[in-house]
């Protein structure tokens, strides 16, 4: 049930209607009246903007437009008011009994209540986190292993067949810096003073790595020269971090469908049959860039290279794929893997990029555009940094980690469902700033525990309903007397559960998983309000002494904000808190 779709459909119904009547002229499109929420609460339960949108292709006055459908619009049940507000926008007040068919629906449908098909199942393609395999995952992956999974469950819940997946960046140079820093913990585990020269990697994680070496190899690789051991370390140190990443992304609750090695790209010809695509389109060339301005970028040379003419699809400039030695450059396996997810059939695709990415933004689109045929479209998602406090200070480094704050470090702080919800209260691409001491504080302020106390304080009125001997299990709340939820602070609860629709839908078609985490905090503090009104007024409270059928009506009312952050948390990886202590 989505109620602001239904009144859109009455709006749309009335609008038809008359147009058969002649009050408005045949031909128009329909597709930007909206109805959503008013600014002001005051002004009434939904507004319409279809008088707004529609007087100027009728060549006719909004306000004639407006009272027109204002009368249409009042003769329906549900509505009890319509009126014209300003130059012609359209506000209506909803009877009583549509928002208690609200609370029937949640109690119904359950965690499905606002789950919908608007994907269509179309096949979208979720990559996230992707970091280099060459230590553990940093707080700032965090963030964005937290909004990928998020807007993975998101557009699931909403309808789309999601693939969630790793980029293994194990093709590069990194991956032999990593090779050469796990040998110095080898030699470690051997008894020798471990030589971490500038350069390499110093965290202590590598120091079980080496230890795993001296148990597989012995001594055996100490003499030898790095030619012949370097390849198979590489093979080693990488899979051995990559399970320490699994670790990490599973300690978070995060779990991929799929981990792509980027250098099953390297020696396949997936990279040349990449870029064989672009150039049957006419699209590589050989040329010289021009200097680019400020900074320039390592890829830059002031010779012929191989480009590809990303100008054609919406870039600034056009990018070099190969270099003058004939060495690809870092474009073109991304190219490549790019071009592989478009051959795997995939609707769409969305990338989430740390911020230090941004620059990467448009090449990436345009070369997915020329890939696709500007069929399958590329959202790219960019993560702002994460900021760490303790104590008023900014958090020190991970000396296991030797330069960063690990994914690890801030889960055994706070547990993963705090640092999920906490990574989702800001839009992803603002900066955070992640105060341990705040987020375990237990006030409003925290926006984890308000969520969080809510849903137990529902479950502490189950309970309460139990000793109570009110019969308060699900079966009898479908059936409950809703009609007895009639006091406007009641109301303003049951109104803000009906947005809860139309607020999955609105976040799954932008992308914004955050939207979920503002939701379910208005919604905890609706219903924290209507709680502290019943410790005023005796007719608010959920438990009403000696009448079962009004206490059974309340305790629905509190339920189904129960059922709806449930549903929230679900999307958000968060597990709801039965009690708080």
């Amino acid at each position: 049930m989505n109620l602001f779709s239904e009144i859109r459909g009455l709006v749309l119904d009335a609008l038809t209607q008359m147009q058969s009547e002649g009050a408005l002229p045949e031909g128009l499109s329909f597709d930007n009246v909206a109805v959503e929420p008013p600014r002001d609460a005051a002004h009434g339960d939904m507004a319409t903007n279809a008088a707004m949108v529609l007087a100027k292709p009728a060549k006719m006055k909004p306000r004639d437009i407006a009272d027109a459908l204002a009368a249409k619009l009042a003769a329906d049940e549900r509505i009890t008011s319509a009126e014209v507000a300003g130059p012609g926008f359209l506000n209506l007040r909803l009877a009583p009994s549509v928002w208690q068919g609200v609370l029937g629906a949640v109690l119904e449908q359950g965690t499905d209540y606002g789950r919908s098909n608007m994907g269509q199942g179309l096949k979208v393609n979720v990559e996230y986190v992707s970091a280099n395999p060459t230590g553990p995952l940093h707080v700032g992956h965090t963030r964005g292993a937290v909004f990928g999974d998020a807007l993975a469950s998101l557009l699931a819940y909403s309808g789309h067949d999601v693939t969630r997946e790793y980029y293994i960046n194990d093709g590069g140079a990194q991956v032999d810096v990593l090779a050469r820093s796990a040998f110095e913990r080898y030699r470690e585990a051997n008894g020798l003073s471990p030589e971490i020269a500038e350069g390499l990697y110093p965290g202590d994680y590598l120091i079980p790595i080496g230890e795993a070496l001296k148990e597989k190899y012995g001594d055996s690789l100490l003499d030898k020269p790095e030619s012949e051991w370097l390849a198979e370390v590489r093979v080693f140190a990488t899979d051995a971090m990559m399970d320490l990443i699994r670790a990490d992304l599973k300690a978070l609750g995060v779990e991929m469908d799929v981990f792509f090695s980027e250098k099953s790209l390297y020696g396949t010809g997936k990279i040349e049959a990449a870029l064989k695509s672009l150039s049957d389109k006419g699209l590589i060339y050989e040329g010289v860039l021009e200097p680019p301005k400020g900074k320039t970028p390592e890829d830059w040379e002031p010779r012929e290279q191989t480009l590809f003419k990303s100008t054609s699809h919406g870039d600034d400039v056009d990018r070099p794929v190969k270099k003058s030695d004939g060495s690809w450059t870092y474009f073109a396996p991304d190219i490549a893997y790019h071009y592989d997810k478009v051959s795997r059939g995939f609707d769409a695709l969305i990338d989430v990029f740390g911020a230090d990415h941004g620059g990467y933004v448009k090449r990436m689109k345009a070369a997915v555009s020329a890939l696709s045929d500007g069929k399958v479209p590329l959202d790219i998602k960019l993560t702002q940094l994460v900021k760490l406090w303790k104590n008023g200070e900014p958090f020190k480094m991970s000396k296991r980690a030797g330069n960063f704050v690990t994914l690890r470090d801030v889960v055994d702080q706070v547990g993963p469902d705090v640092t999920r919800f906490v990574m989702l209260t800001r839009k992803n691409d603002a900066p955070l700033d992640f105060d341990f001491d705040k987020v375990l504080e237990q006030s409003r302020e925290n926006p984890v525990f308000y969520v969080q106390y809510a849903h137990a304080r529902v479950r502490s009125v189950l309970r309460r309903a139990a000793e109570a001997g009110v019969a308060a299990d699900d079966a009898t709340l479908k059936a409950a007397d809703l009609s007895k939820i009639d006091h406007a602070s009641e109301l303003v609860v049951a109104k803000k559960l009906a947005e809860w629709p139309r607020l999955v839908e609105i976040a799954a078609r932008t992308n914004e998983p955050h939207r979920v985490a503002f939701y379910l905090y208005e919604l905890a503090g609706d219903f924290h309000a209507l709680w502290n009104k019943g410790n005023e007024e005796m007719s608010l409270r959920f438990l009403q002494d000696g009448d079962a059928a009004t206490s059974q009506a309340k305790i629905a009312l509190a339920r189904a904000v129960s059922v709806v952050i449930s549903a929230g948390l679900g999307i958000l990886g968060v597990t709801p808190a039965k009690e708080m202590r």
